[in-house]
């Protein structure tokens, strides 16, 4: 042991290779020797033992490195030997800590196992990819004539949706934006001019809007995604988006199909036309900022909290404002639109009709029903029955409160005098519910603590809405969903959780954790089971999203197929086949695991909320930490008796106490100080580097 001395004695440059060094690691001990520390050059070990990086030493003499012991054994084998043995380890966790220790051979073998599970090609359920298409020229008059053609007057490069992504450099969109400062946001905070911040689609239609311009794209059966439309640059930062795309040859002609963009209180509208290219309809203002947009047929409807909406009619070509109470919630099935109050009142418009009187030039807004509690209605989901279209009196409207309570009202062909009557009333959430939805198989609430869904089980007779045996509870789950402490980090507009679908289907919530996460969760909206998990084929984060349900071809035996659209900090835009993912359904675990859990969380840092305790209250009220577990954990009545899985088990041998006792830990101490790590080269996937945004702060709050 006397080789063991000039260590002790503090002169870490002078001993002889086969010296034995005495390490603490973490309050385990480890002994090797000198030559198998010191073996890969420019190391943390090397830089520590020839005197660059100060020492610290314990009791005994022995060197105290103040990292995890259990992830340090693999290392240290790997060190000895040159074999990769991680022993139950995982893969993120060893090499974050091989490239804290600096290991480059080691950093790279980790690296190459995980890019054998990805692909630039991306996984079996990935369906095209759409590159960024160019930056335009900046519009000049009101009714700009834009089509495909950009700026220098060739056509956008519009690659095939089954072909790789090409390598822009910089030649693309991102190219000349970098150089150009996009307009400041609203709340004062840079954007990213590049970043893809809304999607939505219609038919074979979708658009994408980015800071300062939106782009639509149509699906032709032989030559796939095409890009027939690009507005001219804008002075302002797009902050709502909405899309119609009606059959070829409507009674409406060139107004068939529609987009149209707003941010503030003004509004923008085109006409699109089928073969490509689009013509400015005309500029619109609401006075007061536009939160919602959409399209009910041809009509342009935008809402307002402040109780103030706008119909555009396409047969008029009229616009019209009118005020109403505070506006709280909405929701629109065949040509109805519902408006639901602060007040307590569900007002409805039909916009088939002629949405104005003769007598006052009003739009024709009418009182269908009040709460009985007079609480405001914050969510709404009205369901057309198959009755609808016979008698056309048949409506069943579920609506949540600002209480939480969630009522389920009928319209029945016999009550069409004394309008909709009370069906159903559930008092189960304690917070205000945030989103509702009625199908025909399922009642599905979401209240603002996390996201915080209940589910039950609709018993219909003839299709319409029964008492025997009435709704029934299916299941209880959370969808977590972080936003940024800042309110910075991309359009929470384009995060929707959903639900998404056809409501004689099964619907989906698409779950994004963090704000900078590129993978995304697909789960089923009446049980929370996963459906499946994707992520962004380049490794840029994903900034929105939506589900397509997208007509089929002309062929035979062509099917419908629903899509999930991602839009990248890259202005990239990806596509997946859910419809193969739910054929599928039951071979992937329910909600995130405590380790998927975790591995999203790394991607952030979690705000302490003691720092925002004296914020005033929000219509979302903030995370508790003690309900956190069970925001990834999936607790439907037929799980509940189950015993955790082995991986949830490990997780909890390996990390010690409970998962809310280790975020509680994780507030009380802070971000943990880390050294920076010294990554190896990556291999090149064709692609420019992405735009990966640094970590932010987080409030714990949910969509």
């Amino acid at each position: 042991m006397a080789a063991a001395a000039p260590a002790a004695d503090g002169v870490p440059g002078r001993g002889p290779p086969g010296e034995v060094i005495h390490l603490n690691v973490g309050g385990k001990r480890f002994s090797t020797s000198r030559q198998t520390l010191t073996w890969i050059p420019d190391s943390f070990f090397s830089s520590l033992l020839s005197g660059r990086i100060s020492t610290l030493k314990d009791e005994t003499g022995a060197i105290f490195i103040d990292r995890d012991p259990t992830v340090f054994a693999p290392i240290l084998n790997f060190l000895r030997t040159k074999e990769l043995d991680p022993r139950g380890i995982h893969g993120s966790s060893l090499l974050h800590e091989a490239q804290f220790y600096g290991l480059t051979p080691l950093v790279r073998r980790l690296q190459l196992r995980e890019e054998l599970d990805r692909s630039s090609c991306g996984n079996v359920l990935f369906n095209g990819y759409l590159p960024p298409p160019v930056f335009p020229v900046k519009r000049r008059n009101r009714h700009s004539l834009v089509g495909p053609q950009q700026g220098g007057g060739r056509p956008a490069p519009v690659r095939r949706s089954n072909t790789m992504p090409p390598n822009l450099g910089n030649a693309g969109l991102l190219g000349r934006m970098l150089d150009e400062k996009a307009p400041p946001s609203p709340s004062g905070l840079p954007e990213e001019p590049g970043m893809v911040r809304l999607v939505c689609g219609h038919h074979n239609w979708i658009a994408v809007a980015y800071t300062q311009f939106l782009v639509c794209y149509r699906l032709k059966e032989a030559s796939g995604w095409q890009l027939v439309f690009s507005s001219p640059r804008l002075d302002w930062p797009i902050e709502r988006l909405a899309l119609t795309a009606r059959v070829l040859s409507g009674a409406l002609g060139e107004h068939d199909k529609m987009v149209a963009a707003a941010t503030g209180s003004e509004i923008l509208l085109w006409a699109l036309q089928a073969e490509g290219g689009g013509s400015e309809i005309g500029v619109f203002h609401l006075g007061v900022p536009v939160e919602a947009l959409f399209f009910v047929g041809n009509q342009l409807i935008a809402t307002s909290h402040t109780g103030r909406i706008g119909v555009w009619n396409a047969v008029t070509k009229h616009w019209q404002v009118q005020e109403v109470q505070p506006i709280t919630s909405y929701d629109a099935a065949g040509s109805f639109l519902l408006l639901g109050c602060n007040n307590g009142s569900i007002y409805y418009v039909d916009v088939q009709k002629f949405p104005l009187r003769m007598k006052d030039n009003d739009l024709l807004v009418s009182e269908l029903y009040r709460d009985p509690a007079e609480d405001g209605v914050t969510a709404l989901s009205v369901y057309l029955t198959p009755k609808t279209s016979d008698s056309g009196n048949w409506i069943e409207i579920a609506y949540g409160t600002s209480s939480g309570g969630v009522r389920v009202i009928v319209q029945h062909p016999e009550t069409v005098g004394s309008g909709p009557q009370l069906f159903q009333t559930f008092t189960v959430h304690r917070s205000p519910v945030t989103k509702i939805m009625l199908s025909e198989k399922h009642l599905i609430s979401v209240c603002a603590d996390n996201n915080h869904v209940r589910t039950w089980s609709v018993t219909r007779f003839r299709g319409m809405i029964s008492t025997q045996p009435g709704s029934t509870p299916l299941a209880s789950f959370k969808i977590l969903a972080l936003e940024s402490a800042d309110g910075h980090g991309g359009c929470s507009a384009g995060n929707d959780i959903g639900p998404y679908g056809e409501r004689d289907d099964q619907q989906v919530f698409i779950q994004k954790v963090v704000p900078n996460a590129s993978q995304l969760f697909v789960r089923l909206s009446s049980t929370g089971q996963r459906v499946c998990s994707v992520r962004s084929v380049d490794g840029s984060p994903t900034t929105a999203f939506t589900v397509l349900e997208c007509e089929g071809s002309r062929r035979l035996g062509s099917r419908p197929r629903r899509y999930l659209l991602t839009g990248q900090a890259n202005g990239s835009l990806a596509m997946w086949d859910l419809t193969t993912a739910m054929v599928g359904l039951g071979q992937a675990p329910g909600g995130l695991t405590e380790e998927e859990l975790l591995e999203q969380l790394e991607q952030c840092e979690l705000a302490p909320l003691a720092s925002f305790r004296g914020a005033p209250p929000s219509p979302s009220p903030r995370t508790s930490l003690t309900s956190l577990h069970s925001a990834f954990s999936s607790a439907s009545l037929s799980s509940r008796r189950g015993s955790p899985s082995p991986p949830q088990a490990e997780a909890r041998r390996r990390w010690g106490g409970s998962f809310v006792e280790r975020c509680q830990e994780l507030v009380r101490s802070g971000p943990e100080p880390r050294r920076p790590p010294t990554p190896a080269p990556r291999p090149s996937a064709g692609l420019g580097a992405p735009l990966a945004p640094p970590k932010m702060k987080l409030t714990e709050t949910s969509f």
